[in-house]
C-alpha cells in the first residue's frame, strides 16, 4: 500500500474582480406594471399595520420569492437605503412548502425605509407607465445599459429604477410572517432580531424572565402560559420554536452474565470527551475514565440511567477487546465523561449551557462524542438550538463533535427525519449499517434544511443478527443503535488528530474520503451519507499501490485561493488517472438566518489547466469567470453550494480513458470564497482537502509524483504511521529532572 502524502506549499490569493454588465432581468424575461402595483399594495398595507403597532419602532417585512434565490437575485433596492443593502436587514429565511421550494426571507427595517420603498415603487410605476407602456423587458434594459437608448428618469436614478424592476421580478409578495406554535411543555423560542433587547420586548408584552432562561440575544426558554401570551400579543416576533423536553432515542440492550475482562492501566493514550448519560465507576475500565456528574442533586436517578453512557465509553476505551471483528488498530483511549442526562429524557436548555461550559473548561480535548439524540424530528426550515450551539463551539474552538444519527423507536418500520442534535452542520454525524454495509433497520434519515447531507458517514452499530458488545454496570450487553456506531468514529478521529497530528479539517476529510469509492454510490445518501468508513485505520491513511493520495491544507484570505502547480504524472502526453477530492471546513453559522444557515461558501475546483480555463473534474461551471451561470437551486444540488463538505469525483467505469495533457500539464486547485452576509466570516477560514488519483492501468506512479511535486516547490511528507506514533509517545512522556 502507498503512504498518505502531505503537500505543503504556498496558495496564491486573489480578490474578486467583479464582472457582468448593468442590472438586468434574466434573458428573455419582462416585467409588467401589475407586479409593481401588487407589491405597492402589499407594502402600503404593511405600512398601516406597523403604524398601529407600538411594540417596535421598525417593521418586520417578509418577502416571498418566486424561487430559491441566489444572493444576487435578492432585494437590491426595496427595503434598503443608500448606505446599506437590504441584505444587511435579513433576520430570517425559510423555504415554502411547495413541491418546488421557494425562499421566504424576513427583514427588519426602519419605518422610514418602508416609507421610502413605497415612494420608490410609486415613482417606478409612473416611469413604467409613462416611458415603457407598462412593461419592460431585458432587451430594452440591455440597450439602455449600453447607451444605445437614451433614458434619464427625473424622480429616481436609472440604476435604482432597474434594481426595483429586478426586485419586482423575483419577489412575488410582501407580508408579515407568523408562527402558530403549540407546546405542552416548556419551549425554546427564537424571536426575530430587532433594535430592542429581548428582555425589553418581553417586558413590554407582560413577560418577565430571569437571565438563566436566556440563551443568547434572541433565544429564550418560555413556559406554555408565557408562549401563549407572546402568540396573542406579538405572534410576528416568533421566528423559531422547539420543545425543551426531548425524549432520548432508545437503543436496544440485551444483558448477559459473562466473565470479567481485564485491562492494563492507562499511560500516554489520548483522551476523548464523552457527553452522555451517567457513568458507573464500578466497571473494569473505570481507571481509564475521568467522570463528572453534571445533573442537579435534585434529579432522582436509577440504575438504568447509567447504562447508555457507560456502554458508549466502553467502546471508546476498549471496544476491540469485546468486538474483535471490529478491531480498528487504534488501540485504547482515555475518556473524560460528563453525565448531562438521565436515561429517559433531557432538558435541552440545560444541556446547551452545560456543553458550552464543558468544552471551554477542557480545551485539551479535541474530539467529543455525543450519542444523545431526540426522538422528535428536526425542523425543515431551521437548525435545532442544540445543533446551533455545537456549530458555534466548533467555529470558535479547535474541536470536533461526533454525533449519533438517532434511531427509530421500537416498533417503527417507516424511516423518518433524524433528531437533534444530528442536524449539526460542522459535526460528523454517524448513522449505522449492518455487516453487509446496508442501512440498519432503525436508521433515520436526512437531509438537513432540505439540502445538507446528513448523516456524513456510516459505521457498524449492531443489528438483530449481529449486535454490538458493550460493557454496562451489570456486565456485558448486546446492543444496537447509532449511539454505538459513533464511538468507533470518535476513536478513528482521535487517532488521526491526537496521534498522527493531523488537523481536524484534514481528519474529517480523510474519514469522509475513505467512505467513498470509485463506483457510483448505490445506497441512499440520506441514510448512509457519503458511505461506510473502513474498519481498519490503515485503510484510511494508506491507499492502493495504483493510487496517489495526498492532503493539502490552507487558509482562505481572499475571494480566490489557488495553486496551479499540482504535477499529476504524464505518460505519452496523457494523464492516465481518474481523480476524486474531498473538501472540509468549519464555517460560522447563523441560526436566525433559517435555511440560509452557513455564512461562508468555499467552492472547489480541481482539475487540468487549459490556458485560462480550469477544467474541474466535476465540470463545475457555477462561477462567472467564463460567462457561465447556473440557478441557485441547481448550484446547491449539483455543486453542493453552501455545504461545508464537498466530495467531487470521476466514476470508475472500467472504460475510462487517459486525459489529454495540455501545453501546461499541471493541474490546479482553486477555492472561491463567497459570503452570505456583509461580514467577512470567510477571511482566515481554514480548510483541508484530500485528493486521490487512481492510475487506470494499475501502475504505481507515486515516486514520480513525489519527485515532480518537489521540483515544483512542494514540501512532500509521507505520513509514516509508526514514526508518528513514536513521536506521540515521546511527547507524552513525563520527564523527571534530577
Amino acid at each position: 500500500m502507498n503512504d498518505l502524502l502531505q503537500l505543503k506549499g504556498t496558495f496564491e490569493q486573489a480578490p474578486y474582480k467583479g464582472g457582468g454588465g448593468g442590472t438586468n432581468l434574466p434573458k428573455g424575461k419582462s416585467i409588467n406594471v401589475l407586479r409593481l402595483q401588487n407589491l405597492l399594495k402589499n407594502l402600503s398595507e404593511l405600512q398601516v399595520f406597523w403604524q398601529n403597532q407600538s411594540l417596535l419602532s421598525g417593521a418586520l417585512i417578509t418577502a416571498h420569492y418566486i424561487k430559491v434565490a441566489a444572493k444576487t437575485n435578492r432585494l437590491q433596492a426595496l427595503l434598503g437605503n443608500n448606505s446599506n443593502s437590504p441584505n444587511s436587514s435579513v433576520v430570517g429565511a425559510k423555504f415554502s412548502n411547495d413541491d418546488s421550494p421557494k425562499h421566504i426571507i424576513t427583514h427588519y427595517i426602519s419605518r422610514n425605509i418602508l416609507n421610502e420603498s413605497i415612494k420608490q415603487l410609486r415613482y417606478s410605476i409612473d416611469i413604467l407607465n409613462q416611458k415603457f407602456n407598462g412593461e419592460i423587458d431585458c432587451n430594452t434594459i440591455d440597450k439602455i445599459n449600453k447607451k444605445e437608448v437614451l433614458f434619464t428618469p427625473k424622480t429616481i436614478g436609472k440604476t435604482k429604477f432597474f434594481k426595483i424592476i429586478v426586485d419586482a421580478y423575483y419577489v412575488d409578495k410582501f407580508d408579515v410572517s407568523t408562527d402558530d406554535v403549540i407546546f405542552e411543555n416548556d419551549a425554546i423560542i427564537t424571536i426575530y432580531k430587532t433594535d430592542l433587547r429581548t428582555t425589553q420586548l418581553l417586558e413590554k408584552i407582560g413577560i418577565n424572565i430571569l437571565s438563566n432562561r436566556i440563551m443568547d440575544e434572541t433565544t429564550i426558554l418560555l413556559r406554555p402560559d408565557e408562549l401563549e401570551t407572546l402568540k396573542v400579543k406579538a405572534p410576528f416576533l416568533i421566528s423559531m420554536a422547539v420543545s425543551d423536553l426531548s425524549e432520548i432515542t432508545k437503543d436496544d440492550f440485551e444483558f448477559i452474565d459473562d466473565g470479567m475482562i481485564k485491562i492494563n492501566s492507562p499511560e500516554h493514550e489520548p483522551t476523548i470527551g464523552v457527553i452522555d448519560t451517567l457513568f458507573d465507576a464500578t466497571v473494569y475500565f473505570s481507571e481509564w475514565v475521568e467522570y463528572t456528574n453534571m445533573l442537579s442533586n435534585e434529579i432522582p436517578t436509577s440504575a438504568s440511567d447509567y447504562e447508555h453512557g457507560t456502554a458508549v465509553s466502553s467502546i471508546i476505551v476498549d471496544g476491540p477487546t469485546f468486538n474483535p471483528d471490529l478491531d480498528d488498530g487504534c488501540g485504547n483511549f482515555k475518556v473524560r465523561h460528563f453525565g448531562v442526562a438521565s436515561g429517559i429524557s433531557f432538558n435541552s436548555f440545560t444541556i446547551l449551557r452545560n456543553i458550552s461550559e464543558i468544552v471551554s473548561q477542557n480545551r485539551d480535548i479535541k474530539v467529543w462524542n455525543l450519542s444523545l439524540g431526540s426522538k422528535l424530528d428536526i425542523h425543515s426550515n431551521f437548525i435545532s438550538p442544540e445543533a446551533a450551539i455545537l456549530d458555534k463551539i466548533q467555529f470558535e474552538n479547535d474541536v470536533i463533535f461526533v454525533i449519533a444519527g438517532t434511531n427509530l423507536s421500537s416498533g417503527e418500520t417507516e424511516t423518518r427525519p433524524i433528531g437533534a442534535p444530528a442536524d449539526s452542520i460542522n459535526s460528523i454525524v454517524v448513522n449505522s449499517v449492518d455487516m453487509n454495509n446496508q442501512p440498519s433497520s432503525y436508521s433515520r434519515k436526512g437531509p438537513v434544511l432540505s439540502f445538507f447531507i446528513k448523516p456524513d458517514i456510516s459505521y457498524y452499530g449492531g443489528d438483530s443478527g449481529n449486535p454490538m458488545r458493550v460493557c454496562t454496570p451489570t456486565g456485558e450487553a448486546f446492543v444496537k443503535g447509532t449511539s454505538f456506531a459513533a464511538p468507533w468514529i470518535s476513536r478513528k478521529l482521535s487517532y488521526l488528530i491526537d496521534i498522527l497530528g493531523l488537523n481536524r479539517d484534514i481528519a474529517k476529510a480523510l474519514l469522509i474520503n475513505s467512505a467513498t469509492g470509485w463506483d457510483k454510490q448505490q445506497n441512499d445518501p440520506s441514510l448512509i451519507g457519503h458511505g461506510v468508513v473502513p474498519k481498519r485505520v490503515e485503510n484510511i491513511v494508506h491507499c492502493a499501490d495504483d493510487e496517489i493520495q495526498f492532503i493539502i491544507q490552507g487558509i482562505s484570505e481572499e475571494y480566490d485561493t489557488y495553486n496551479y502547480k499540482i504535477p499529476v504524472p504524464v505518460v505519452k502526453e496523457k494523464h492516465p488517472f481518474t481523480a476524486k477530492a474531498t473538501l472540509c471546513y468549519f464555517p460560522a453559522c447563523s441560526r436566525n438566518q433559517g435555511v440560509d444557515y452557513t455564512n461562508t461558501e468555499l467552492d472547489i475546483k480541481f482539475g487540468r489547466l487549459n490556458g485560462k480555463e480550469h477544467k474541474s473534474i466535476n465540470n463545475n461551471y457555477q462561477t462567472e469567470e467564463f460567462g457561465h451561470y447556473t440557478w441557485e437551486e441547481d448550484a446547491r444540488k449539483i455543486f453542493r453550494k453552501w455545504d461545508n463538505v464537498k466530495h467531487i469525483r470521476e466514476v470508475l467505469t472500467g472504460k475510462n480513458r487517459e486525459l489529454k495533457a495540455y501545453d501546461n500539464p499541471l493541474w490546479g486547485l482553486s477555492l472561491k470564497t463567497k459570503e452570505r452576509l456583509d461580514e467577512k466570516f470567510g477571511e482566515g477560514l481554514k480548510f483541508g482537502v484530500v485528493i486521490t488519483l487512481k492510475e487506470i492501468n494499475g501502475v504505481n506512479r507515486i515516486d514520480e509524483f513525489i519527485k515532480n511535486a518537489q521540483l515544483r516547490g512542494w514540501l512532500v511528507n509521507k505520513i509514516d504511521v509508526d514514526t508518528r506514533i513514536d513521536i506521540f509517545n515521546v511527547a507524552e512522556e513525563e520527564i523527571e529532572f534530577e
